[in-house]
């Protein structure tokens, strides 16, 4: 929403538009943890006085001085409603190996589904929210908890390992912390999570499996064959391997058209890549429904073009990790230094332009045919062990672990994870702010998924009440030197109310496009209580008046028990941004707007409307 202002509020007619636009200010395999038996520890693995007659008047008392402000429409974050966490299922008196599942059947190959038997429910293919089971909960099966949750899936676990409970228990922890900072959009309520005491429980009525146990080829098979014998026929199989194949998993499975690899990169609950890979006996349609749900969780689905051993990720990843354990070996640098060296050079480029593009902008404005002239005989240079390997015995073992240790100091585990999490939410929103809040890489998607959940959050009906449009958390950047929300911010947030209130009239972004928008030429903040770190929030809205180019609105900020924080009321002027004159909103946008102010016309008038600066309450 753009602010602006005009020599007559009343009408408009004649007023030339000033200012300028504000940004909006930002709140503040084995590298990924999925790849051996020991990850995560265990054996198996989210306007005036009173109501006015048209026309509308001017407000008394003094005019604040106005800010103009540009087009936005970013909710808040909103934490998920907390479910109880059950443990479900029963004991099976099925005879079990060592691993708690069946024996593997040994077979030889795939067998083929039955004709006509459907691959995946249609709830999943079209990213619908329901039933998940995740088998495997280490790290990277954590995770998958977490992201599915506070997508609003119900999720069961089934994980054998005795310390299965804590530790998603911990990292869910830490996903509510990350996602209470990262979104400005109402999140779906949390999903249930219950803990299956059998795969069959746990896999039992779900439309939807991930698979995130060691990465061991044997163990793997054998859990992919119960979960397919036991999971209903429709529902699709996603394996979290960090570079089998496809195909090597889908030996001995009775459909194995449902299986897809679906590797992630931790933490999966933030980071939004998924590398989605196809075996010989996968379903084309498996992988365009699979696409569609991991989209839908808010993640960035990359179909890898062909079976290929590690996939692309982690042969980027290991290639890297190659060379800084020879660098290491051969005393050029310790741990510390190497990762210095990544994280403030190029690591900084890579998050936001990756590998490809940065080089072209290296190769001037002859762009990459340059780079690769200029750099590309370097290659052949003999500067790097390519696939050799250095010896990991017990001296460069120890080496690597002692200079760890040092780099890490006194940071515990969990502190370390937040420390991550808390930087990678700083990165993803720094870049959700680029071009023009339209967002850049991972701050696009985040954008892009954020408008998906707004428009799931918009009812087609107003309550009897100020309708609620934002729920958010203080987070650290809003607070000042008294250890409270600073005043800016409470503009901020109402800023974004409107620009809420806006988006559901058909006023948004679209509509800015166009070349036409609302102004705020008027505002008045009441502050009546104090907003913390870390405390939830919620904003409503009303219209009190309005005419074809005034809005007049009033909004309230409340704590989550209630308590009345801050009020705002304000006066929109409907501009053509091109002529920089006030005009008439379009027939669509009345319409939207009398159909929302005739709903709120029964709603008790504010008693903080229409005062002025300083007078007593």
């Amino acid at each position: 929403m753009a602010e602006g202002a005009g020599r007559d509020r009343r009408s408009g007619d004649g007023a030339a538009l000033h200012g300028h636009s504000l940004g909006r200010a930002g709140r503040h395999r084995h590298p990924e943890g999925d790849r051996g038996p020991d990850a995560g520890g265990l054996d198996l693995f989210r306007l005036l006085d009173r109501p006015q007659p048209a026309p509308l008047r001017r407000a008394r008392g003094a005019r604040r001085r106005q800010h103009p402000r540009r087009a936005r429409g970013q909710h808040l974050a909103r934490h998920g409603r907390a479910r109880d966490q059950r443990r479900a299922g029963g004991t099976r008196g099925l005879d079990r190996d060592r691993d708690g599942l069946p024996p593997a059947r040994t077979g030889r190959g795939p067998r083929k589904a039955p004709a006509g038997a459907p691959v995946v429910s249609a709830r999943v293919e079209t990213g619908g929210i329901g039933k998940a089971a995740c088998v495997g909960g280490g790290v990277i099966g954590a995770g998958w908890v977490a992201r599915l949750l506070l997508s609003g899936w119900d999720v069961a676990v089934y994980d054998p390992g005795p310390e299965a409970e804590r530790v998603v228990g911990e990292v869910l922890a830490n996903a509510e912390r990350a996602h209470a900072a990262l979104f400005d959009a109402p999140l779906p309520p949390k999903g249930r999570l219950t803990f299956a005491a059998s795969l069959e429980a746990a896999v039992a009525g779900a439309d939807f499996i991930q698979e995130s146990v060691p990465e061991r080829i044997d163990l793997k098979r054998r859990v992919l064959q119960a979960i397919d014998a036991a999971a209903p026929a429709e529902a699709l199989i996603g394996s979290s391997t960090s570079g089998l194949l496809p195909s090597d998993l889908q030996e001995g499975m009775t459909r194995p058209g449902r299986l897809v690899v679906a590797h992630p990169f931790n933490p999966v609950y933030l980071l939004p890549l998924v590398e989605i890979v196809a075996g010989k006996a996968t379903a084309p349609e498996a992988v365009e429904r699979a696409k569609a749900l991991y989209a839908a969780l808010g993640m960035k689905p990359v179909v890898i073009r062909r079976e290929i051993e590690a996939f692309v990720g982690d042969r980027l990843l290991e290639a890297l990790w190659r060379e800084a354990l020879w660098l290491v070996n051969d005393d050029v640098a310790s741990v510390g230094e190497i990762d210095d060296i990544i994280r403030y050079s190029f690591g900084l480029r890579w998050a936001q332009m990756g590998l490809f593009q940065t080089y072209r902008i290296a190769g001037g404005e002859a762009g990459m045919r340059h780079f690769l002239a200029q750099f590309g005989p370097a290659l052949k240079w003999p500067w790097t062990h390519l696939t050799d390997v250095p010896d990991l015995d017990e001296a460069l073992v120890e080496k690597i672990g002692r200079q760890s240790d040092a780099q890490t100091g006194d940071l515990t585990l969990r502190e370390l994870e937040r420390i991550r999490d808390d930087n990678l939410v700083a990165t993803i929103r720094a870049l959700a702010a680029r071009r023009g809040g339209a967002g850049w890489g991972a701050g696009a998607l985040l954008r892009d998924q954020e408008e998906r959940l707004r428009s799931a959050a918009r009812g087609a009906n107003e309550p009897a009440e100020p309708p609620r449009m934002l729920d958010g958390t203080v987070p650290p950047e809003w607070i000042d030197y008294n250890g409270h929300m600073t005043e800016h911010r409470y503009l901020q947030v109402f800023g974004d109310t409107t620009d809420a209130l806006l988006a559901k009239i058909g006023a948004g972004p679209d509509y800015v496009a166009t070349g036409h928008s609302y102004y705020t030429v008027e505002s008045h903040i009441m502050h009546l209580g104090e907003m913390k770190r870390g405390e939830r929030f919620h904003s409503t809205t009303r219209i009190l008046a309005s005419d074809e180019k005034r809005i007049r609105l009033f909004h309230r900020l409340h704590r989550a028990d209630g308590a009345l924080v801050a009020t705002a009321e304000q006066m929109l002027l409907h501009v053509d941004a091109k002529a920089g004159r006030a005009c008439p909103a379009s027939d669509g946008i009345r319409a939207a707007l009398d159909a929302l102010a005739r709903a709120h016309a029964g709603l008790p008038w504010p008693a903080e409307a229409g005062r002025f600066v300083g007078e007593r309450r």
